[in-house]
C-alpha cells in the first residue's frame, strides 16, 4: 500500500535526519565547537539550529508565528546534541506522519507572514535540513570524519 503524502514527508525528513545523526555518532567530542569559517555555526551550533528549526516548523504548522529559540539554551557537548537530535527527530517525524490531507493543504502564516500550504512548509523543512547537513558533511571531512551516505535508506 502506498504511503500517504504526510507519511512520505515524515520518511524523507527522517532519512535526512538519521544520516545526520549517524555522522554525529562518529564525531569526536573535541570537534564540537569547530566552525568552518569565522562567524559560522559550529558542529554543535548546526545541530542545535536544525533541532530548533524543526520544532519551530511544528509550531508554524499549528499556526504559531516563527519563534527563535531563547538565547543560552543550546547544547554544551556533542553528546548533548546527539540526544537532542534523537528527541526532535522522533517528535517531528511522528507529528508530520499524523497530518491529514486536509492538514497538508491548509495554509498557515510562514516567514514574514507569507501564507504557505503546510505541505510547502514541510518541503522547506526538508530543504533546510539538507542544506545545513551539506555544510556539516564538508566540515566533517575537514576534521577527518568520513560522512555516511547523504540519506539513510531503509
Amino acid at each position: 500500500m502506498p504511503m500517504n503524502p504526510a507519511e512520505l514527508h515524515a520518511r524523507t525528513f527522517r532519512m535526512h535526519r538519521e544520516a545526520l545523526m549517524d555522522l554525529y555518532a562518529e564525531l569526536p567530542e573535541e570537534h564540537g565547537t569547530l566552525a568552518a569559517w569565522e562567524g559560522g555555526m559550529s558542529f554543535i551550533g548546526q545541530a542545535d539550529h536544525l533541532a530548533d528549526s524543526s520544532v519551530m516548523m511544528l509550531g508554524m504548522i499549528a499556526g504559531q508565528a516563527p519563534q527563535r529559540p531563547a538565547p543560552g539554551g543550546g547544547s554544551t557537548s556533542v553528546a548533548d546534541v546527539r540526544e537532542r537530535l534523537r528527541q526532535t527527530t522522533e517528535q517531528v517525524a511522528s507529528a508530520v506522519a499524523a497530518l491529514s490531507a486536509d492538514d497538508l493543504a491548509r495554509t498557515v502564516p510562514a516567514f514574514g507572514g507569507r501564507p504557505l500550504p503546510v505541505a510547502a512548509l514541510l518541503d522547506m523543512l526538508i530543504g533546510h535540513e539538507a542544506h545545513h547537513k551539506g555544510q556539516v558533511w564538508v566540515m566533517a571531512r575537514q576534521v577527518g570524519v568520513k560522512p555516511p551516505m547523504f540519506v539513510k535508506m531503509g
